[in-house]
């Protein structure tokens, strides 16, 4: 981060206050760190819960100055150590003398609690809490920080300010998001543990400490030459790290819970949707010799009544009737040539077509028996 990393540029495009016509989560949706581009105009996406911890600009400014003028004196001081070969790299005790880490460490202790001092003397006191998120997760980690803030556990902490780093326009190697969750006073040890419980508990995040913004303005980092440490508080000197692995492993112990009865639901809805299923309705058993035959067809007889004969029996058409009788029936007799008429003694052809009438036929008395000519079966 750089020394205006902590200031909003007036008019800032990507960055949502509680004054916003457009609502939290348009606004999360619409801008992502995963897909806002870094071109050097949007570095940051940003989230306000309120504006009244920012520092008088004057007195930070003076607090700057000084700052700066210190961190140059511990950073020769630290080299000049570096550099005496009077002074040895182990320590000596049967002749008091100190390593050149041991006097290392004493100057960068001693800076820390003056650049304290300065801090506390002008009001430079803001700082923020550092987490780094992966770029396969920073969408949901930067999601769930931002809702938190305006609406969830971290609404009811001291946090008042949160940002996120877009992505860079060329791919980056190993390339980690920094999200930081503001505190108006990083010297204020029980407000800044607060927040850290809820980042642990509520969200699962690796902390990476607690950093002041006056740390940030001069320069500092890890890899300053002056060795200062870069955060003021590291997570084990406001907790322990039981306390810390507790509180992680209960909101993952949560989640896994959720997922769990997430899953039996989808599990439930999807047996409920298959007992529901509508059934496809029974085709009716088709009949051997005609499958097309519908039920109403079946109760009809489909024989066609041939010069006066009668229908033949019901039932599935084409389907052949068992015999009631040993003699077959004669197609072309009358209702009353059939009782009288004796089976011959072999069958005749079905439906063959009727025999000429003879002549006399037409000279006929009217009389039924007239009328119709018995036929004869060939033998």
């Amino acid at each position: 981060m750089g020394k205006e990393d902590d200031v909003i540029p007036d008019n800032y495009l990507y960055q949502w206050t509680t004054e916003s016509e457009t609502p939290l989560q348009d606004f999360l949706a619409k801008y992502k760190p995963s897909m806002v581009q870094n071109d050097g105009m949007k570095p940051w996406l940003w989230v306000h819960k309120t504006d009244g911890h920012s520092e008088t600009p004057a007195k930070f400014e003076e607090a700057v100055a000084e700052a700066s003028t210190l961190l140059s004196e511990v950073t020769e001081r630290v080299k000049q150590i570096q550099h005496d070969p009077a002074i040895p790299i182990r320590s000596n005790k049967k002749k008091g003398l100190k390593s050149k880490k041991e006097l290392r460490e004493e100057v960068q202790y001693e800076a820390t609690e003056k650049l304290k001092d300065v801090s506390k003397k002008h009001g430079a006191v803001t700082g923020k809490w550092l987490v780094f998120a992966p770029p396969d997760r920073v969408d949901a980690v930067w999601h769930a920080i931002a809702t938190s803030l305006i609406s969830g556990p971290l609404s009811a902490t001291s946090a008042y300010l949160a940002k996120v780093a877009t992505s860079p326009q060329s791919e980056t190697p190993n390339y980690s998001h920094l999200v930081c969750v503001y505190v108006p006073d990083v010297y204020d040890q029980a407000s800044v543990t607060e927040v850290m419980k809820v980042l642990l508990r509520n969200h699962g995040l690796n902390l990476m400490g607690v950093k002041s913004n006056l740390y940030t303005s001069i320069g500092i980092d890890s890899k300053h030459p002056s060795g200062v440490p870069s955060t003021v508080w590291k997570n084990t000197a406001l907790m322990k790290d039981t306390e810390i692995k507790e509180l992680k492993d209960e909101y993952f112990s949560e989640v896994n819970a959720a997922k769990a009865v997430a899953a039996e639901e989808v599990a439930a809805k999807k047996e409920a949707a298959a007992a529901t299923k509508k059934t496809k309705p029974k085709l009716k058993k088709k009949t051997d010799d005609n499958p097309f035959a519908s039920e109403e067809e079946d109760e009809k007889s489909d024989a066609k009544v041939v010069d006066g004969a009668p229908p033949a029996a019901s039932g599935s058409k084409g389907k052949k009737a068992a015999p009631k009788r040993k003699g077959p029936v004669q197609e072309f007799a009358s209702d009353e040539d059939d009782e009288d008429t004796k089976p011959p003694s072999r069958k005749t052809r079905p439906r063959k077509a009727p025999a000429k009438r003879r002549k006399d036929d037409s000279n006929s008395d009217g009389s039924a028996e007239d009328e119709a000519p018995k036929k004869k079966s060939k033998v």
